[in-house]
């Protein structure tokens, strides 16, 4: 239990980075414990933290989609039917890009090439919502324990979203060229070694490039919230004393664009100032799923009652997330 612990804070926490960078401000006459000094080490610790994870999760896991391109996830989906394609497809998910925008082209790929709609909309939901860098990331600030239910809620969501989506025979509503584009089962040739090493960083600088704005908007934010916001708003507006925290913390998230990476200072600040710890993560749920320029992304793939339906489903499996967490927050933690 104590290496594990040491794994937790040391390692996936970065507690020491947290330590060295109090002890470097103080040594530059920097009061750490007031408003300013500790925005700044707030922001310069989370920052270097995540960046530094980014980095090294993206590139294992670029790693690992490698040998799961486009064509040979869409035959791996085709083999399973009912309620088990919806399980591999979300399980898929946790494996492809980290963002729903980036999952969307994805979608439309599968939609195109036949699979069948409900399991489309698995992978849709799982693939910004839990993936394998939110379960490192979340365990080094919330611990493994959150971090595990937080990803079997998320992957339940995304196979009972999917089912009922199945089940309803909604491909009307999705548009015409969809359907009509067809896939091209092109072979994909075997990478070797080098050229997944190659692929990975790649993958790593790119993503980098284009997270890192959101980063430092949600590590400043983040920042804000923890040294400048008084504790008491938090706690009056997401805290227990608020029956309705999760929902406000629910469209409050939907308009927002990031990806987990920008999220967790943001969640990891309202935790600290006393939020229920489930109205964090419905937040957190609802910025990586739901996102306005995901959704305007989507409507060009499907007709307004599927859009309706995928919004409404996502929105009420991340409220009952949220409530679920908090309801039994004393047990988790």
């Amino acid at each position: 239990m104590g290496v594990w612990r040491f794994v937790q804070d040391e390692i996936l926490g970065m507690r020491w980075l947290d330590r060295l960078i109090g002890e470097g401000l103080s040594a530059l006459g920097l009061d750490t414990g007031g408003r300013l000094g500790g925005s700044l080490r707030f922001f310069v610790y989370d920052t270097v933290k995540i960046t530094l994870l980014l980095c090294v999760l993206i590139f294992v896991i670029s790693y690992i989609q490698s040998y799961f391109p486009p064509e040979r996830s869409r035959r791996i989906l085709g083999r399973f039917h009912g309620l088990g394609a919806n399980i591999v497809s979300a399980l898929l998910g946790t494996v492809t890009p980290f963002c729903s925008c980036s999952s969307i082209p994805l979608f439309i790929g599968f939609t195109g090439a036949g699979l069948p709609l409900g399991v489309t909309f698995s992978f849709l939901i799982s693939s910004p919502m839990v993936d394998l860098g939110s379960l490192v990331l979340l365990t080094g600030v919330f611990g493994a324990r959150v971090a595990a239910i937080y990803v079997l809620l998320g992957l339940a969501i995304a196979v009972a979203g999917g089912t009922l989506i199945g089940a309803l025979h909604m491909e009307k509503h999705v548009e015409g060229f969809i359907l009509a584009s067809g896939s091209v089962d092109i072979e994909t040739p075997g990478l070797t070694r080098r050229e997944r090493l190659k692929y990975a960083r790649e993958q790593a600088a790119g993503t980098l490039r284009k997270v890192f704005p959101y980063i430092l908007a949600g590590v400043g934010i983040g920042a804000v919230i923890h040294n400048w916001i008084p504790e008491g708003w938090v706690e009056a507006v997401l805290g227990g004393g608020n029956p309705f925290g999760v929902v406000l913390a629910v469209l409050v998230g939907v308009p927002m664009y990031a990806d987990i990476f920008g999220t967790i200072p943001v969640a990891e600040a309202l935790l600290a100032k006393g939020a229920q710890l489930g109205t964090v993560l419905a937040f957190m749920m609802a910025v990586t799923t739901l996102s306005l320029p995901s959704v305007i992304m989507l409507r060009k793939a499907v007709k307004p009652k599927l859009l309706a339906l995928f919004i409404g489903l996502c929105t009420a499996g991340i409220i009952l997330v949220g409530c679920l967490f908090n309801a039994f927050e004393t047990l988790i933690i």
